[in-house]
């Protein structure tokens, strides 16, 4: 067994649209909090709009699989179109 590589893939960094609409009105806002907690090496952020607690995909990502509970961040979502990109 080889040891995983814990670096989250930059295109999972972004919410699946099934996961975030990104025509919500505070979709950009959601971003950039996650960005913030991304680059702070947080586990998480409080959603803008409800006040409610997000895990970042990278602390998703570390786990190491989907835990099926919906998460907004979750890296394992339609992962492979979304690593191959537009």
């Amino acid at each position: 067994m080889t040891a995983r590589d814990p670096r989250l893939p930059a295109p999972l960094a972004v919410p699946d649209p099934g996961r975030l609409d990104p025509a919500r009105p505070d979709y950009q806002a959601i971003l950039a909090a996650h960005g913030r907690a991304l680059d702070a090496g947080e586990d998480g952020y409080l959603d803008p709009a409800t006040g409610w607690w997000s895990f970042t995909a990278a602390y998703l990502w570390e786990r190491g699989t989907c835990c099926d509970s919906g998460c907004r961040h979750c890296p394992y979502v339609n992962q492979p179109a979304r690593l191959a990109g537009p």
